[in-house]
């Protein structure tokens, strides 16, 4: 009998899910499939979480996924928000000057959360930790792998039944030989294992960041990219300066290298420091780098000359500080057999110094997660994981395409003075700033067509745009004229969401409606078709959206249909709030025709899956019939 206790196990045992590495990717992953119910195991081999350092910036789109795992409030308590950016640029003195200030995320009205917040990674981690603890699940340390094996048997790589990836673990903690290893037999592994930041520069030197994963490495994934010559450091102080945009993150370029300031938690600062390998680093005689010349005091005055004629006093303390070197790479696959998949820093490594590693990694997981929880179901064809890395790897080649023009060229290149007027001028620099700025936000990530991106009826939601996330909007509760955020009513919970925008409840809109609840209800149609015990709130989320004006005596949200209400707060009016600042609009936001009947469906994950008006209530049943598995009739 096999024990659902992470440390109370026999020696041989079957998981559904096993991860490997508790790092963003892996906890997100571990969370997510806890709430979904699943029988999941996250092993680490390192013996306790990080503490301070490594990755700390979360972007607005990600903090809307914390906010759909409910998690969003204690992210925002803990952390601090960055809401503005400051551009620094040589002035005629020999020193630095501010060139402008923009907002930290452009524009600030694309998401409902228009700042970043930075906060060490371990602190990060610890929500997820604790709401995992919750749901009977701890990460297992220090656990190494040491073998992989898939099962190479096509029946039993097909069967949703099987355990056909088998691992082998050693237990470093075990006080016997005997218990020393562990051998896990799984439906599906998560290899989550890769490295943001080398963890220790003093016994590592300087290295690629992302560069070490056991599982990529164990089956034979390679990484295909490049690895660039720019050398940067990273300090964690509490800092004593006179520069006055301390508070703010700033983008500093001068004629003694480059740095980038992010502000954090706790009046901690961050700072990112341009390395060259003469002034800053020093070589050996084989002019390669030196990494003894490497210290945290080195990179403090170095960025005390950047700063200049700013002041920065030697900190107290150095919380936390490493070197690295720029590598932009991705794995030439996210998967083997559909049974093992990599994600975060094992399969794509790029520059830190966008914010983008921890947010790509954890939405990483966030993508394959939900999916893992249809298939272990049985809700959905095994065909849908394939969209993982379909959606993901074009994601992180985007990342890297960001990361080389934006990024690494800007932040790694030498401003334009007299002597060189071919360098980064502050234009050159807003310019990409504003032009990357949702793409960095997360908000303009726009997942292709596949079978969970459907396009064929765009025109008629324009604005509302299919392959990428729901965007905010405030609605009303029609019962109670309560405003809601129409995200708060999409969790993360594995469900789909169908929106139906059903426009003003003319008599004729009323006698519309109850003719396709009339449809909807038939056990054909695709509600009920993709229901497997018959509950269609199982796998659907039904949430009306009507427009009209609160104050109108003759609306009321009972003249819908009953289908279409299932609880009363699942209806809402297009209006403002009792205040009129907020909400409303909405269907003009997102060129929706009030005159039509209009179904939009979100995926489990918060992204536009597709939309159809009601004439093609057809087109949803073949949109779900391409992933989803028909409810067997006899049940």
């Amino acid at each position: 009998m096999l024990s659902r206790s992470p440390f109370i196990m026999s020696l041989e045992s079957r998981v559904d899910v096993l991860i490997i590495g508790a790092g963003p990717a892996g906890i997100m992953c571990a969370n997510a499939l806890a709430m979904a119910g699943a029988d999941v195991r996250i092993i680490d081999k390192r013996p306790v979480k990080v503490a301070v350092g490594q990755a700390d910036g979360i972007q607005p789109r990600t903090t809307e996924v914390f906010q759909s795992y409910g998690l969003a409030e204690r992210l925002m308590r803990e952390g601090n928000q960055i809401h503005m950016c400051a551009f620094y640029h040589p002035s005629q003195d020999g020193g630095i000057e501010c060139t402008g200030r923009v907002p930290a995320v452009i524009p600030p009205a694309s998401t409902r959360y228009p700042f970043v917040i930075t906060l060490h990674q371990g602190a990060i981690e610890a929500i997820f930790l604790d709401s995992m603890r919750d749901r009977g699940v701890e990460v297992e340390r220090p656990r190494q792998p040491l073998e992989i094996e898939i099962s190479e048997d096509v029946d039993e790589l097909s069967s949703p039944s099987s355990y056909p990836v088998k691992v082998t673990v050693e237990r470093s903690d075990a006080i016997d030989e005997e218990n020393k290893t562990e051998i896990l037999h799984a439906k599906f592994v998560v290899g989550a294992d890769g490295e943001s930041f080398p963890t220790s520069p003093q016994a590592t030197g300087i290295q690629s960041v992302g560069a070490h994963s056991w599982v990529r490495k164990a089956l034979g994934i390679e990484m295909e990219g490049e690895q660039t010559d720019h050398i940067w450091g990273v300090v964690d102080i509490v800092p004593e300066s006179n520069f006055p945009d301390i508070r703010k993150t700033a983008a500093i370029y001068s004629e003694n290298g480059s740095c980038i300031i992010i502000p954090r938690e706790r009046d901690l600062v961050r700072l990112y420091i341009q390395l060259s390998d003469t002034d800053a680093v020093g070589l050996s005689s084989s002019g390669r780098v030196d990494k003894s010349k490497i210290t945290p005091q080195k990179l403090m005055s170095v960025a005390r000359k950047i700063l200049h004629p700013f002041e920065l006093a030697d900190p107290k303390e150095i919380e936390w500080w490493t070197v690295y070197i720029i590598g932009q790479r991705v794995a030439s696959s996210y998967s083997v057999k559909d049974r093992v998949f990599i994600a975060g820093d094992a399969c794509h490594t790029h520059s830190p110094k966008a914010g983008q590693g921890m947010n790509a990694s954890m939405n990483d997981t966030h993508n394959l997660a939900w999916k893992l929880a249809l298939v272990l179901r049985g809700w959905s064809s095994p065909s849908l994981l394939k969209t993982y890395e379909h959606e993901r790897r074009k994601y992180a080649q985007d990342l890297i395409n960001f990361d080389r023009e934006f990024v690494a060229s800007l932040f790694s290149g030498k401003p334009r003075t007299a002597e060189n007027d071919d360098g980064v001028t502050h234009d050159r620099v807003l310019r990409a700033f504003e032009t990357f700025a949702g793409f960095a936000s997360g908000i303009d990530i726009h997942y292709s067509p596949s079978a969970i991106v459907d396009p064929a009826h765009q025109k008629w939601a324009e604005n509302l745009v299919i392959g990428k996330r729901m965007p905010p909007q405030i609605f009303v509760r029609a019962a109670d004229i309560c405003p809601v955020e129409i995200q708060d009513l999409l969790p993360s919970d594995i469900r789909f969401k169908v929106l139906f925008f059903v426009g003003k409840l003319t008599e004729t809109r009323v006698a519309e409606l109850k003719l396709l609840a009339e449809e909807l209800c038939k056990s054909s149609s695709f509600l009920h078709k993709y229901s497997p015990d018959g509950n269609l709130s199982t796998v659907f989320d039904i949430i009306t959206i009507t427009a009209g004006k609160k104050d109108d005596i003759t609306y009321s949200y009972l003249l819908v249909p009953a289908f279409f209400r299932p609880h009363w707060s699942r209806v809402l009016l297009d209006d403002t709030d009792v205040t009129g600042s907020r909400g409303g609009h909405g269907y003009e936001r997102f060129g929706i025709d009030p005159k039509r009947i209009m179904l939009v469906v979100v995926r489990p994950d918060g992204y536009v899956g597709t939309i159809a008006p009601s004439t093609a209530i057809a087109d949803l049943d073949n949109y779900f019939g391409s992933f989803l598995a028909p409810r067997d009739n006899d049940s």
